[in-house]
């Protein structure tokens, strides 16, 4: 007898090292620990920001799918797409087509996965601290590599990309974006937190 139901019907991509980060201990427990709250306050440098906007950033992913795997991150702490101001969506639309266009011209993308998780149920990893992901895809990126060796194969380390992805930002970044917020250095002082702005 064969078996012909669902399970048969789909190819798996197993991911087993995303887990031990998805339950991981050490989580945040509201904004004062939040990476996406506490990122801001730091320089680019050391938080990985590569852009800074009036509502929203783009900072590399900490644990990338793949290299140049960015995330646009509003500064509010809120957990819910229906939570952003129509400025907050415009902005963050606006910060995406820029990641895409930057990631394209910095690394030749030839595709990108555009998506949120919105709750715990749905794979977010920092439920309470809504943020988008733009992953970059290249034909051929899930090989051997990832599904047999557990291992994701990064050509570059995230300083260097984010040095690149900032550099290329600003030329890709549309006019209307200039009300960018200023990047700091860590010889700055600490910008504002999405509270006290």
């Amino acid at each position: 007898m064969t078996d012909d139901g669902p399970g048969r019907a789909f190819e798996h991509l197993w991911t087993p090292y995303r887990m031990a980060y998805i339950r991981g201990e050490g989580k945040p427990t509201g904004a004062h620990d939040c990476p996406f709250c506490v990122i801001p306050t730091m320089s680019d440098e050391d938080g990985l920001i590569v852009a800074r906007g009036t509502t929203v950033f783009a900072v590399l992913n900490l644990y990338p799918y793949n290299a140049g795997h960015l995330m646009l991150v509003p500064y509010r702490h809120v957990p819910d797409y229906t939570d952003l101001t129509s400025e907050e969506v415009a902005e963050l639309g606006a910060f995406t087509q820029t990641a895409m266009r930057t990631v394209r011209t910095v690394s030749g993308a030839h595709g990108f996965n555009i998506g949120m998780n919105q709750g715990s149920v749905a794979g977010a990893g920092i439920a309470d601290h809504l943020h988008q992901h733009a992953v970059p895809r290249w034909g051929g990126d899930t090989n051997f590599m990832p599904v047999i060796g557990l291992t994701r194969v990064l050509p570059q380390v995230l300083t260097e990309t984010r040095a690149l992805l900032a550099t290329a930002w600003t030329e890709q970044a549309l006019p209307a974006a200039s009300s960018a917020r200023p990047s700091t250095s860590a010889s700055s002082t600490r910008p504002s937190t999405p509270t006290e702005a």
